[in-house]
């Protein structure tokens, strides 16, 4: 039996989709903010995620944001789609158009908003994974969603083997550890939250999927390998170092904060598409102080 190995280890960063004053994808903006995560180590973007804005992005913006991605990327480091869709049939088209643009695999996040069944989140992923031979990162964030996976769940899909793992947003660790005793080990976990990296990692996981990355990639790249190499008390001091900032950037939904302070730091990121609006002037204040105080701003 061939072994799955893990699509990336280390730092994965959720890209922003920066866009410009009429509220189109500023692509300019985007080439740049790609080249600075690949220089600053990380090991794959993900473009068209929950970061990214996927959910108010038409689909031709979808197709043209994945293509862009990749060819700016051009094999430096993976590439990961955001593909997941409630609709089964569009989760499918986007995962078909990824693999035809060159990407080297999918992010699935459970159907949201219809509440599917165990049963159901099962057919819906046998139903993808049937369609694309594309390696497919499941993204669990009951938070946003509605729905979690059960552990029972994850080692069913655990045998389909273009199944790659797990994005884990839920913040359960109990479902961490179920899902590392029930599905084998070459099933792989990534921390889906940035103020949870090292106690994920101290419980198997391979990495991070990491939201902070856009303004602090070394940072997240030196916490991630601290922890690959073991080096865990290490790796826990850069954590709680770096709380202040990793709070400041979910003080509101994500990407509100995260986009804020790439503006702050001069990176283009533009507006937000509504319902999304303009981070609170409070938080903006808490988050500039964070910023400060690791020194990202003066």
């Amino acid at each position: 039996m061939i072994m799955r190995t893990p699509v990336f280890t280390g730092v994965c960063t959720a890209l922003a989709t920066p866009f410009d004053s009429h509220g189109s994808i500023n692509f300019e903006a985007f080439g740049r903010l790609i080249d600075a995560q690949i220089a600053a180590g990380v090991d794959a973007v993900c473009v068209c995620g929950t970061t990214g804005e996927s959910a108010t992005m038409s689909i031709r913006e979808h197709i043209a944001a994945v293509e862009f991605c990749v060819k700016r990327v051009d094999h430096r480091v993976k590439v990961i789609a955001g593909a997941g869709s409630n609709d089964t049939s569009a989760a499918a088209y986007l995962s078909q158009h990824a693999q035809d643009s060159g990407a080297d695999a999918l992010l699935h996040v459970t159907p949201y908003y219809n509440k599917a069944s165990q049963a159901g989140l099962l057919r819906h992923f046998e139903y993808i994974a049937e369609r694309t031979e594309l390696p497919i990162i499941l993204y669990n964030v009951p938070g946003r969603t509605g729905v979690s996976f059960a552990a029972e769940t994850y080692q069913a899909l655990a045998k389909i083997p273009t199944i790659n793992g797990v994005k884990e947003a839920s913040g359960n660790f109990s479902l961490v550890a179920h899902t590392r005793f029930l599905c084998p080990d070459d099933f792989s976990i990534w921390s889906g939250n940035d103020d949870q990296v090292v106690p994920m990692m101290a419980l198997g996981a391979k990495g991070v999927i990491s939201v902070v990355s856009n303004i602090a990639p070394e940072v997240m790249v030196k916490m991630s390998r601290l922890c690959l190499d073991g080096r865990y008390d290490a790796a826990s001091k850069l954590q709680i170092e770096y709380m202040e900032l990793m709070d400041a950037l979910f003080s509101e939904v994500n990407p509100i904060p995260v986009k804020a302070a790439m503006n702050l730091l001069g990176m283009e990121a533009g507006p937000l598409r509504l319902p999304l609006c303009e981070l609170s002037e409070g938080n903006t204040a808490v988050l500039r102080r964070a910023m400060v105080r690791v020194g990202l701003l003066e």
